[in-house]
């Protein structure tokens, strides 16, 4: 089945997709409470989204990271967090957790890393954290699955992949 024929899951059963919304206000209003920041919210999703291949879901948690604040420089540095050193405690224990959330099959949250982030963020922190998490990771497969596009911008141009050639 082609990109043009997918079925749009979100179209397709629009209650399921509203649920899922309602779920992601109430595990954001959770994560507010818990005193989880913009900055910190965005960070974990979009590193939980780039994890999982999630180019439709990279973009949408970049642009809310940009209007929250972050620079460019703040997300480059997700790939690379445990060498940076741009990132707080609170936002590298939950940038680990992210990891085990979205490799969950490998080892579910390992006691080291459960002790060790349960160290740094709060129980609440923790739970937040924890549901934001969650909730990414179904918006992703669902992304994924449908294959949702990610056009280049207006005005941005494309080289069809290839490299400028310079290092």
């Amino acid at each position: 089945m082609s990109t043009e024929r997918r079925v749009h899951l979100s179209r397709s059963a629009r209650p399921a997709y509203d649920a899922l919304e309602a779920f992601s206000q109430t595990v954001g209003t959770i994560a507010a409470d818990a005193g989880i920041d913009a900055r910190l919210r965005e960070l974990v999703l979009i590193h939980a989204s780039q994890l999982n291949g999630c180019a439709y879901c990279v973009r949408v948690h970049v642009d809310r990271a940009v209007a929250a604040g972050l620079t460019a420089d703040d997300i480059a540095q997700l790939a690379t967090w445990r060498e940076s050193g741009i990132f707080t405690a609170r936002e590298r224990a939950a940038l680990e957790l992210a990891e085990c959330y979205v490799f969950i099959h490998e080892e579910g949250v390992p006691d080291e890393v459960y002790d060790r982030v349960g160290g740094i963020l709060s129980e609440k922190e923790y739970v937040a954290v924890s549901w934001l998490l969650i909730s990414i990771n179904a918006f992703n497969r669902l992304t994924i699955a449908g294959k949702y596009p990610v056009p280049p911008r207006s005005g941005e141009k494309t080289d069809g992949g290839a490299g400028s050639g310079t290092a």
